[in-house]
């Protein structure tokens, strides 16, 4: 095996697929969701394939979970190589409409658990061979859009994180990229964005192929940010 991977939110959609293509290049898993069910269904189709895969169901709103996720982890794997960030959660609501709780809410799953999560890996993945942190960022991360106030900050502040912890990890060797989407066709997006063409998607097949890129790609150069944007006739998203 290649090493160990973690991915959050891949009980489906393009947490899924990613672990399934890091499976594939012959990475060991841990993936976390909060559905004890679906995490269990990924984990046979991991197996099934030759690999090892550590189910942990936990909910990212949960202050402790991100240190739990890594010991469990390291008790397991003994160490880790790759960590993708791509757990999220999203609201429709103008920033007048929106309530504390939600806010809340959405911040604590799209910033503040990528963030902890890199606080605990960074020391165990110094010791990787070719260690790398790829947090699943968002359209929404850099531009605005009415309706998604609280989402939009709490994928800004992802975006920000992302670019500072890129240059405090490089002098550890630890390269960091963020991925930001257009529309994915994912549940997420259906329900965020009805209006959109569910055949005008990106599809979560793409993004993984990005991660895929991204760890096994070898240079001098680095990538900061991926932008994968929706092509849709003369219409960008």
């Amino acid at each position: 095996m290649k090493g160990t991977a973690i991915v959050t939110g891949a009980s489906k959609g393009i947490g899924r697929a990613i672990a399934v293509k890091l499976a594939d290049l012959g990475y060991d898993l841990a993936v976390t969701a909060r559905s004890h069910i679906l995490l269990e269904d990924l984990a046979k189709t991991i197996e099934s394939g030759g690999g090892q895969c550590l189910p942990l169901a936990m909910d990212l709103q949960e202050e402790q979970a991100p240190a739990r996720i890594i010991e469990k982890v390291v008790s397991r794997f003994g160490t880790i190589d790759i960590l993708v960030n791509n757990a999220g959660i999203s609201h429709s609501g103008s920033a007048t409409e929106t309530d504390l709780d939600t806010w809340n809410r959405l911040h604590a799953v799209n910033a503040r658990a990528p963030f902890f999560l890199c606080k605990a890996a960074v020391p165990h993945m110094k010791e990787s061979p070719n260690p790398v942190i790829i947090n699943i960022g968002s359209v929404v991360g850099f531009k605005g859009y009415p309706e998604q106030a609280a989402y939009a900050s709490s994928k800004h502040a992802l975006t920000g994180f992302t670019k500072v912890l890129a240059k405090e990890v490089q002098p550890m060797g630890i390269r960091v990229h963020l991925i930001s989407p257009g529309g994915v066709h994912t549940e997420m997006v259906s329900k965020m964005r009805p209006d959109i063409n569910t055949k005008e998607l990106i599809g979560t097949e793409e993004i993984a192929e990005l991660v895929e890129f991204l760890v096994t790609r070898k240079g001098k150069g680095t990538i900061d940010h991926l932008y994968i944007r929706r092509f849709s006739g003369l219409a960008f998203d």
